[in-house]
């Protein structure tokens, strides 16, 4: 601008200089503002910039022009054609002869369009893979393909598509999917990306906002937060897990009603949800009230996680979400004040995590609020994730009966007639392998999601802080490594894989706090429920077959038309009888 201002007030001088003077000027000028436009296309990464810059370059030109025009009627015109030639070089290699005689506006055009397709060719080659631009379209669409079909399908698709690492937009945000081995396990163990992402008055809604630990996305209070998950989830509370877990589990098996037409789905929910209330709450409750309630908060969170800020703008659809996030926040702050009236009245106490955190809010160290949330999250995870991949494991186990069979000798064999003891988890080999193939080949959680908290480089390519991560994790076990990774089977856990092969649960510092309680209940129930019925599914049910989401997680439609096949029938079964039905 100050070049310009220069300029414009030579021109208007009486005694202006030399018209060849303030023609080599103006070349002089043109030139540099030609290097500047090479300099910044070498910079520029985004599509806004490159064309904001070489716009506003254009613009300088053509004033440039128009004042030199009007300073004499004999003035010989600026020969642009040479700086277009060599604009239009920079990612093109093309070449544009415009005629001295053609207008100005005419002129303004077809630069226009010439920088159009420079800035559309451009790419730089470290760009990362994806969909194109194209004016504004792309961001949009591959954000409504992401609200439409799910996170996890959507990122299914786009790493199918254009690779294993790719470039989408979310929200109007940069966002890369990596599926890449290397690339998801720098991810996972660099602190750079202990942050998550997502609508914040999305996770407002659901009180998740700077509280409890899944999207906590303040890093110092996670950091604080989940030292009473890992107290709880760790170390000696896992010793009275297994006990727990076949208790309740024969509890509920006690008290079905029929053997031929089981729900298994809510049979599996309301033990995991007993099993967590007997771990970390430890108060009297009504599971299929509250499971309702978990459902109902579930559905929110899937909903509103990358709703745009405008989407909460209405108030009545930010009113009905609200109201079924808040059923569940009620139901669980009434829980947290039964149990702190329990602890008052107790002679002596019993320290489970939910009267961690109550002492750690008597002493200020929580708020009520996050008290709360940390107690609903610990409730919800079971019942969202580990109840859902029991039910998968089921199907898997009749789909594969020589499976089935091998693990019932091995049943037998380690836990004969008595119940299964915490010795006997690490002699189930069978067992595990088949639970962490079931974890590979159909997870329920099959991605995980991270935000750089400071620019990096992930294989080369270069990620700018504030970029939003999707881990793949569930496509990159079944393209990985293992030796038959496109199939079920049990060959691919004879040795173990190395861990950047296979993250079930994640790795580095914001791993899952609950990995190793996840097994352990997993083992039991199972554990518990073959070594005393054979499950017979409906004819015709498979993993291929049953209709199912992917957003937050995998999950059965279970209101779909064919949600009565999800039944299964019981049958009972002598111990070292090991007929398949």
């Amino acid at each position: 601008m100050l070049l310009i201002s220069k300029m414009t007030n030579k021109c208007s001088c009486q005694h202006a200089p030399s018209q060849l003077r303030t023609r080599a000027k103006a070349q002089i000028q043109l030139l540099k503002l030609k290097e500047l436009i090479k300099m910044k296309s070498r910079q520029l990464s985004s599509f806004y910039t490159l064309w904001a810059g070489a716009t506003l370059t254009l613009f300088c030109s053509l004033l440039l022009m128009d004042l030199f025009s009007s300073c004499s009627g004999t003035m010989t015109t600026v020969d642009l054609d040479g700086v277009v030639a060599d604009m239009v070089s920079i990612s093109l290699n093309a070449t544009v002869n415009l005629s001295p005689g053609i207008p100005i506006a005419t002129r303004t055009l077809i630069l226009l369009v010439c920088l159009l397709v420079v800035a559309w060719s451009h790419r730089e080659k470290n760009t990362v893979p994806g969909p194109s631009f194209c004016l504004g379209l792309g961001p949009l669409l591959s954000y409504l393909r992401f609200i439409w079909t799910g996170i996890g399908t959507a990122s299914n698709y786009y790493n199918k598509n254009y690779g294993d690492i790719v470039r989408v937009w979310i929200n109007g945000e940069e966002t890369l999917i990596l599926s890449r081995p290397s690339a998801v396990n720098h991810v996972l163990k660099n602190g750079n990306y202990t942050s998550r992402f997502g609508s914040k008055p999305g996770l407002s809604c659901l009180g998740m906002n700077e509280r409890g630990i899944i999207f906590n996305n303040n890093v110092a209070l996670w950091k604080k937060i989940r030292t009473y998950f890992a107290k709880a989830l760790t170390g000696p509370n896992l010793q009275e897990t297994v006990e727990v877990c076949v208790s309740s589990t024969q509890t509920h098996l006690d008290n079905l009603d029929s053997l031929t037409h089981v729900d298994v789905l809510s049979l599996l929910r309301c033990t995991v949800v007993d099993i967590s209330n007997r771990l970390f709450l430890d108060v009297p409750l009504n599971e299929k009230e509250l499971l309702l309630k978990i459902h109902r908060y579930f559905e929110t969170w899937q909903t509103v996680l990358i709703k745009p800020d405008i989407y909460f703008k209405f108030g009545w659809i930010h009113q009905r979400h609200k109201t079924a996030a808040q059923e569940l926040q009620d139901a669980i702050g009434s829980l947290v004040e039964q149990k702190r009236r329990q602890m008052e009245q107790a002679d002596k106490l019993d320290i489970n995590f939910t009267a961690d955190l109550i002492f750690a809010q008597n002493h200020g160290e929580l708020s009520a609020e996050n008290v709360r949330q940390c107690v609903l999250e610990m409730v919800i995870a079971a019942p969202d994730t580990l109840s859902i991949s029991l039910f998968f494991m089921l199907l898997l186990l009749k789909q594969n009966p020589h499976v089935e069979l091998q693990l019932l000798q091995e049943i037998d064999t380690v836990i004969g007639d008595r119940q299964l003891q915490n010795g006997d988890l690490q002699k189930l080999q069978v067992l595990e392998s088949f639970i962490n193939e079931c974890l590979r080949f159909h997870p329920v959680v099959d991605f995980t999601m991270r935000r750089a908290l400071s620019d990096d480089v992930i294989d080369g390519y270069r990620v700018p802080k504030g970029t939003n991560i999707i881990l793949n994790m569930g496509r990159m076990h079944q393209k990985e490594f293992f030796h038959k990774a496109d199939k079920f089977s049990l060959e691919n856990f004879q040795k173990n894989p190395p861990r950047r092969y296979f993250q079930p649960f994640g790795s580095g510092p914001r791993a899952c706090v609950g990995k190793h309680i996840a097994m352990v209940m997993m083992k039991s129930i199972l554990a518990t429920l073959l070594s005393q019925y054979s499950i017979c599914t409906h004819e015709g049910l498979t993993l291929d077959c049953l209709p199912q989401t992917n957003n937050l997680s995998q999950q059965p439609m279970e209101q779909h038309e064919k949600a009565e096949q999800l039944s299964m029938r019981f049958l009972p079964r002598q111990r070292g009888s090991w007929q398949i039905p």
